[in-house]
């Protein structure tokens, strides 16, 4: 694939949603090579930068970068038509310190990009590729990147009172982002609108470039674009966001309930993950030392632990997070021997299954850690087991377990959840042992 540039200079004019000042923008050819590029030619020597993810600045309600004395605010916008677009070297001018917000969707730059007729270069593009998964949670948000050979996302869009959950997963390329994200308008829910005028943000918001949500009302100029407009909007955030990362991506991005911070989290994570990469590229492989895993797939599952149909409960380990902790995937089928008889006409995921499930994930944690394979951990006690929501078939399990205290290499305890659509449904922590064959 070549890198792509604009045929000829285009521009657009609008306010700024936080700042609300006026600001005319410009997008210029640039060579290959070149990347994307914020000019701001209203300050002395009209000074550039180049976004990254080491230049993150302001994050409430938007990605802003910050150069020293130069701040850019809002560009998730921009970044994502262009990163949507497949569009690589360009030059931005501007004439104030935001975009236009225009009708709070990336559509009017994808027009603009359109209009300035996306032409290939010479060079090669090149990709950021994932080698290992990636992870970030905080509260009740979380999202993973994992190694693909396209760039996808599957998002989960949720408030707190689960009255406006959304999901969607697509493969991102031009085609696909313009007809099914760029018009995806920016969205907020009524009450958080004071709080963020006290902050001295949305000085330019209205509603003609946001969607406000009032309890079980939509308040809008204009009816809905899509049916699940609110977590399009999160894709193309997440689209803009990961683009700090200087290249375009490849990787699929599961993203529970994200926003701008943990955007940012992940993409230092990504990057983080990238120069790690390239390090360990440049020292010399040692052949007597095995390769340290960063996740199990089923077949190195069913290698590891002794349990077998219909008892094997973890269907893919995601992630080693160091030596103590892990996060794994149970799928849960309406296939599951379960059902039969749990129940029937209303299809529940039995509590003690995911107790169990949490369980396995610890104890893989445990033979990992020891290298004890061949023997079987066993349940000692669990503790503050909670169920908070029902587990149905086409719920995906994400589990989380964490080894806390050890006892030579036989004794553990863990803390563990499982979460769906990135509610937590289950939680308990559990103690168990090793136990060889025969052994009491």
């Amino acid at each position: 694939m070549k890198q792509r540039t604009l045929a000829r200079e285009v521009a657009i004019s609008g306010r700024g949603l936080h700042t609300g000042d006026l600001v005319t923008l410009t997008m210029k050819p640039a060579p290959a090579d070149h990347g994307i590029v914020f000019k701001r030619v209203d300050l002395p020597g009209s000074p550039e930068i180049k976004p990254h993810i080491s230049l993150i600045g302001d994050l409430v309600r938007n990605t802003g970068l910050v150069s020293g004395h130069l701040k850019i605010h809002l560009v998730e916008h921009v970044l994502s038509a262009l990163h949507g677009c497949g569009v690589d070297n360009v030059l931005i001018e501007m004439n104030a310190s935001e975009p236009p917000i225009m009708d709070g969707s990336a559509k009017p730059f994808v027009n603009l990009i359109l209009q300035g007729e996306p032409v290939e270069q010479e060079q090669d593009r090149e990709y950021f590729t994932l080698d290992a998964p990636v992870s970030v949670t905080s509260g009740n948000s979380s999202v993973i990147a994992l190694p693909c050979d396209e760039f996808r996302i599957s998002c989960t869009s949720s408030d707190d009172r689960g009255i406006h959950t959304q999901h969607l997963s697509l493969t991102i390329d031009p085609d696909t982002y313009i007809t099914q994200i760029a018009a995806a308008r920016t969205f907020t829910i009524y009450e958080d609108i004071e709080e963020l005028v006290k902050l001295g943000k949305i000085k330019g918001g209205s509603l003609d470039c946001a969607v406000v949500i009032k309890g079980d009302k939509i308040i809008s100029k204009e009816p809905l674009r899509f049916n699940d407009e609110f977590v399009r909007h999160k894709i193309l955030d997440i689209v803009g966001d990961v683009r700090l990362l200087g290249m375009p991506l490849k990787a699929h991005i599961i993203a529970m309930r994200p926003g701008h911070a943990i955007n940012a989290e992940l993409t230092k994570a990504l990057w983080a993950r990238g120069e790690e990469k390239k390090k360990n590229a440049k020292k010399k492989p040692r052949t007597s030392v095995l390769p340290t895993e960063t996740a199990l797939d089923i077949r190195r599952i069913l290698e590891m632990v002794p349990h077998r149909y219909p008892f094997v409960l973890i269907d893919r380990v995601v992630e080693f997070v160091g030596e103590d902790e892990l996060v794994a995937i149970k799928n849960v089928t309406v296939n599951e021997p379960c059902f039969q008889g749990h129940f029937p006409n209303n299809p529940v995921f039995p509590g003690v299954l995911q107790l169990e499930t949490m369980a396995q994930a610890a104890g893989i944690l445990l033979l990992r850690r020891t290298s004890n394979n061949g023997k079987t951990p066993l349940f000692m006690s669990a503790d503050k087991v909670k169920f908070r929501k029902p587990v149905r078939p086409g719920d995906q399990l994400i589990v989380n377990a964490k080894i806390t205290k050890m006892r030579g290499d036989k004794l553990a305890a863990a803390e563990c959840t499982c979460s769906v659509g990135g509610s937590v449904v289950s939680s308990a922590e559990v103690m168990f042992g090793l136990v060889a064959e025969g052994e009491e």
